[in-house]
């Protein structure tokens, strides 16, 4: 297994890192500089870890596991959203750690098995104080080929009997969110945010505010919008995602459906390189 070679830690960071929140019980989010990872128990007892936060995050991601599920514990596998650093960015490492297998959209496996690198970030996109940085961000591959596994095709999510995972490409071909329909739980990954990402200021302040997508490494505005536009038709009563804080109640709802109805003038940018 190794990463690409321009990973690197990015020295971006907000209010919320190192916070943690219990969105419900047996689910806890916690934010790692910007981005956030979770823990989600199965009904039996036994949990998974979504995503894997950003680069040299493993002891941090360990720790917080321990904290949870005492000494020695581990997740019975890694589920990803998607691939991008921000969300693979300690998984090598926890995978040595804990020898869990790790489940992806089978459009995401081509940047998680060395086959295929992201397109380009767009630093120059319209809206995106943040984007013009984005240069700094990794985007080569990483191979972990002996651990990756496809999700299934049939929608359902291994080791969370409750859950379903939908295809929600657009920010990345293989983008998946997961629902529990039983609670009305939406982890939408960066589908949606709930803080503005775009904004250097509001990303590190974590402003919640309901968003599209990031506007500086999204490059398929159709998908993204159809996207958002299927989550909504869920009406989740709690979404968390990659960047911000948890939503919940009529503001979400309202927020959301805002969102899905107004798309191409609330999150599509004017202009850039994938407009």
């Amino acid at each position: 297994m190794n990463y690409g070679s321009d990973y690197k830690s990015i020295p971006m960071t907000s209010i919320a890192s190192g916070h943690t929140t219990e969105v419900k019980p047996g689910v806890i989010q916690h934010t790692l500089q910007m981005v956030n990872i979770f823990l989600v128990e199965n009904i039996d007892g036994s949990f998974v870890l979504i995503d894997a936060g950003m680069p040299n995050k493993a002891q941090a991601i360990i720790e917080l596991v321990e904290e949870q599920y005492g000494k020695g514990a581990k997740p019975q596998a890694i589920l990803l959203t998607h691939g991008h650093f921000d969300h693979v960015g300690s998984i090598i490492e926890l995978i040595e750690e804990w020898h869990v297998p790790v489940y992806a959209h089978t459009l995401e496996l081509p940047y998680l098995t060395g086959a295929s690198s992201y397109p380009d970030a767009d630093p120059m996109v319209e809206g995106s104080s943040a984007g013009r940085l984005s240069f700094l961000f990794p985007k080569e591959p990483i191979d972990l080929t002996t651990h990756i596994r496809a999700l299934p095709q049939d929608g359902t999510v291994p080791y969370l009997d409750d859950y379903k995972w939908l295809h929600t490409p657009g920010h990345s071909p293989g983008h998946v969110s997961y629902y529990n329909d039983n609670a009305g739980l939406l982890i939408a990954g960066d589908a949606i945010t709930t803080t503005d990402q775009d904004s250097l200021y509001k990303a590190m302040s974590q402003k919640h505010e309901l968003n599209g997508p990031p506007r500086y490494f999204t490059p398929d505005w159709q998908a993204a919008k159809e996207s958002v536009r299927k989550l909504n038709a869920l009406q989740p009563k709690i979404a968390v995602t990659g960047h911000g804080m948890p939503m919940a109640g009529e503001v979400l709802a309202a927020d959301l459906q805002k969102l899905a109805e107004q798309f191409d003038t609330l999150a599509k940018p004017k202009h850039g390189k994938y407009v």
